[in-house]
């Protein structure tokens, strides 16, 4: 497997968080922090754009928001990471080999149509384009390390991220990865479900949660970077909340052992994924998530990383989603 150029610099940087179709507030955000349209491809003199993965699914202008970002990547005034929507939707579009109990990698269920309906519809007239872009996917780098801090979609896990550089010599996969992804306890299946969804816990005693779109879940998402937690509340980190009772509960030895943790004298790592809402802000001094759900009208986020190692709040710019966005009324220009 090839690496994707991960070369740092001195150069800042300019990390963003998952868009999702809104490619109407990606272009007022980038405006915003200076980045002019040259021969059509945006550009900063002296920083360059990160982008956090998820730039697929949901949102009204996924076609045009791919072509704003590959366009930059291939101008070299853009990196990207992939997001789990665009690994999930390599597995929708990649047909399982013979004697799979599945026809597709990801199995077209209602759910898993539903999540990628935007994107599908939106690249009906387009169907070379969205080839292009699927094979594209496969030059996203799962993680990068750009000599003072990380980035990763949902979760650094130092362990595996070494082990797969071991193994595969870089930072991207490929077809064959892909397919053995899918296989329940592989290694390939853990690097994927770790780096691109994040950590979790099974719920205790059987007990489920409903998320507000419906899909029931019997275990929670969970903090990598929690500090010397001691109930579950104090590693849950999702917008449905738990039921109070389970927040309540402490954390066994056994549980707090098969805790990931990212310590404090570790780079700096920008994640997105999870949903976050209020004031942009770091989850602590190291540790920044991007997502700030724009597509659900919050925000489209960045971080304007300049090579400190205390990451601040002061470092954060964003433009709120509007009513705008959505209306299928923008084409590529």
């Amino acid at each position: 497997m090839a690496q994707a150029d991960t070369a740092g610099g001195s150069r800042g940087y300019d990390l963003i968080g998952d868009i999702h179709g809104c490619a109407h507030t990606l272009r007022l955000l980038l405006e915003e922090m200076g980045y002019s349209r040259v021969n059509g491809v945006y550009q900063h003199r002296r920083r360059q754009a990160i982008f956090i993965g998820d730039i697929v699914d949901r949102g009204p202008r996924v076609r045009e928001a791919l072509h704003i970002v590959r366009d930059m990547v291939e101008r070299g005034s853009a990196q990207v990471v992939m997001g789990n929507h665009e690994y999930n939707a390599l597995g929708y579009s990649t047909r399982s080999r013979p004697g799979s109990e599945t026809r597709y990698l990801r199995a077209h269920t209602p759910r898993h149509n539903r999540l990628i309906a935007e994107t599908l519809d939106q690249f009906a007239a387009y169907p070379h384009e969205w080839n292009e872009f699927l094979e594209w996917f496969y030059t996203l780098p799962l993680f990068l390390e750009i000599e003072h801090f990380r980035v990763v979609h949902a979760c650094w896990d130092d362990q595996l991220i070494q082990a797969f550089k071991q193994t595969y010599g870089g930072n991207l996969i490929d077809e064959d990865f892909l397919h053995a992804s899918t296989v329940k306890g592989s290694f390939a299946g853990r690097v994927m479900d770790r780096l691109l969804r994040g950590t979790d816990m099974s719920l205790p005693d059987g007990a489920s949660i409903t998320s507000k779109d419906g899909f029931v879940r019997r275990f929670f998402r969970t903090k990598f970077w929690a500090d010397d937690p001691k109930t579950y509340a104090d590693i849950a980190f999702q917008p449905d909340p738990l039921p109070p009772e389970i927040a309540s509960r402490e954390l066994t030895a056994t549980e707090c052992r098969h805790l990931l943790t990212y310590g404090a004298d570790q780079p700096p790592v920008f994640v997105g994924h999870y949903w976050m809402s209020g004031v942009p802000k770091p989850l602590k001094s190291n540790v920044v998530c991007l997502d700030y759900s724009a597509v659900k009208y919050g925000k489209l986020v960045a971080y304007r990383m300049d090579g400190e190692r205390q990451l601040s709040a002061e470092k954060f710019v964003w433009v709120n989603v509007e009513r705008p966005e959505f209306p299928h009324d923008k084409e590529i220009d």
